[in-house]
């Protein structure tokens, strides 16, 4: 009995129950949502409704929560712990770390919403403020999409990388989530509550990442189907997936340094190259306008948008948009805090929080003013009917932006390359961290659970394409985002104790190290004033103090 078990075990290496439930709960899924698509979008839009209605107010104040937690955490004295040895340099380049965080980030996200979210919320402004295709409109929905692309969301990403960094470099243990546990539930961890803390998050990282990887098959199918007139739909996007899976497959045989690092820098460059085309040939002037009055307006109004739930009117306009990305991107956050945590070895806190929440963000700004920005000038000065083409289709508006510029056949093949570039980044990573989680938390999980798990992922987002294309991937998310929001509560409380106590370590060796330098100090100075009073007093007194002998007594004590 004991041989097929060290034969799975020799193949996909040392995985255990969390590796078994997990796949378990996600073949049940896909099996569901293939054979009984509608039931099961029935019953996910069922939850989302009690889930908005109950407890969407949470959402709000825990992401704005996790927003303060994070930058204070890299603001504070706790910013100068090093995650790793205290001497240790980092193991990537600066430019190459940057590069796979946006990489594994929302590379594919900014693409697929650069145009759309801005277009969507001009055709249909935020909350009912203002009319349709209006300044106005431009205007609420430029300052949107930097409050849903902006703090927030790498606020999430920052917190669980952190911990797992933290603990994983630290202190020398597996990069599970259920290790950031420990300062709270101690011996636990080890146990079914630990296995438990990893089955979820899991589940939930499947969930996000099939959420991008259908974003990404719509915005490509869109591509192509305005060069060759395929038409868009299921089939065509089936094929996008497949093509994807078989690449990903092979960035997946490569180790990590060469094969994401890699990608994630060619997307850099790619990326940079169509952002500085539209740059360039677009309204350069009216794009920096923009960024500079919206990231005015970002600032000036965080807070009053971090907690809009609208509960006088009855909309659903939270729901649909607020919601689903921070659920997105709560979904998203065991797998990209992973692989942040994995490539951030070397890093301090400090350099850790102000890379993830500033260089990033400030990318995403920069994106969107861009493409965003250009659209909405040709829109309301030339009337290029992007916007009637985001409400066809969602995934064209960028492809109508770039039929405005000069060559704007090849940015079009351009960007679906991008596309497909930051799909297969995302897959390869996520498969990787999928992989470290289901491996008992090694840094190396092996190539065949890897493939597995990828393969799990493309059956995903095919059911989900499959039960209601877009809406069904935003239902999903923002339901398999809620559990691990509770978790992510408990890990910021964890990680500050765990924290706190190096903090309080480290202050009380300074002051014992303290005391010891002052004793020193001061029996150094005592000696000093001893040799001193001793170079101070003549030779010839006697050591008893009582004066030296008279001359006089001397000379007449012989004579008497």
């Amino acid at each position: 009995m004991t041989q097929p078990a060290s034969a799975t075990t020799s193949i996909l290496g040392d995985v255990g129950a969390v590796f078994r439930v997990s796949v378990a709960i996600v073949v049940i899924f896909v099996l569901a949502a293939a054979i009984a698509p509608g039931a099961v979008e029935r019953a996910a839009q069922a939850v989302l409704h009690a889930t908005a209605t109950n407890v969407g107010w949470m959402y709000l104040l825990v992401m704005t929560g996790f927003v303060f937690f994070v930058l204070f955490l890299g603001l504070s004295r706790i910013g100068g712990i090093r995650l790793g040895g205290p001497e240790e340099p980092p193991e990537f380049s600066f430019p190459s770390w940057l590069a796979m965080i946006f990489s594994g980030g929302m590379g594919v996200g900014l693409v697929f919403w650069g145009v759309a979210e801005p277009m969507m919320h001009f055709n249909d402004p935020p909350l009912g403020t203002g009319l349709p295709r209006t300044a106005e409109a431009a205007q609420t929905g430029m300052r949107y999409a930097f409050f849903h692309w902006g703090l927030h969301q790498w606020a999430n990403f920052a917190l669980v990388g952190l911990a797992i960094a933290y603990v994983r470099f630290r202190h020398d243990s597996h990069g599970l989530i259920s290790e950031t546990f420990r300062p709270l539930l101690g011996a636990r961890v080890d146990t079914g509550w630990g296995k438990a803390i990893d089955v979820l998050t899991v589940v939930s990282t499947v969930f996000g990442v099939a959420t991008t990887l259908g974003l990404g098959a719509l915005q490509i199918n869109s591509g192509i189907a305005q060069l060759t007139g395929i038409p868009y739909g299921f089939p065509a996007q089936l094929a996008i997936l497949a093509v994807i899976g078989g690449l990903f497959m092979l960035s997946a045989m490569t180790p990590l340094d060469r094969g994401v690092r890699l990608l994630s820098n060619a997307n850099m460059l790619l990326a940079a190259a169509l952002l500085g085309a539209v740059l360039l040939f677009g309204p350069t002037s009216f794009i920096f306008g923009v960024l500079t009055q919206t990231l005015g307006e970002y600032l000036g109004n965080v807070i009053q948008m971090s907690l809009v739930t609208s509960p006088y009117s009855n909309g659903a306009w939270v729901e649909q948009w607020t919601m689903f990305y921070w659920a997105w991107g709560l979904s998203w956050a065991p797998f990209v805090g992973s692989f942040i945590a994995r490539i951030s070895r070397g890093r301090t806190i400090r350099e850790f929080v102000l890379g993830v929440m500033i260089v990033p963000v400030a990318l995403s700004m920069l994106w969107f003013s861009t493409f965003g920005g250009a659209a909405i000038r040709f829109e309301i000065f030339e009337n290029a009917g992007i916007a009637d083409a985001v409400a066809a289709e969602v995934p064209a508006g960028l492809y109508a932006l770039l039929d405005q510029l000069p060559g704007g056949g090849v940015l079009t093949v351009a960007s679906i390359l991008l596309v497909g570039m930051f799909l297969v980044t995302s897959a390869d990573s996520a498969t990787f961290v999928l992989g470290m989680f289901t491996s008992k938390g090694v840094l190396n999980p092996t190539r065949l659970v890897r493939v597995l798990w990828g393969c799990l992922q493309l059956l995903m987002v095919v059911v989900l394409l499959l039960t209601g294309g877009l809406d069904s991937l935003r239902t999903v998310s923002i339901i398999a985002a809620f559990p691990f929001m509770l978790l992510m509560i408990l890990i910021a409380v964890s990680l500050y104790r765990d924290l706190s106590q190096e903090i309080a370590a480290r202050d009380e060796k300074a002051r014992v190290l303290e005391q010891r330098i002052e004793r020193l100090l001061l029996r150094e100075s005592e000696r000093e004033a001893a040799e001193k009073a001793e170079a101070e007093v003549h030779p010839t007194v006697p050591e008893n103090g009582q004066g030296a002998p008279s001359t006089d007594l001397e000379e007449d004590g012989p004579g008497r």
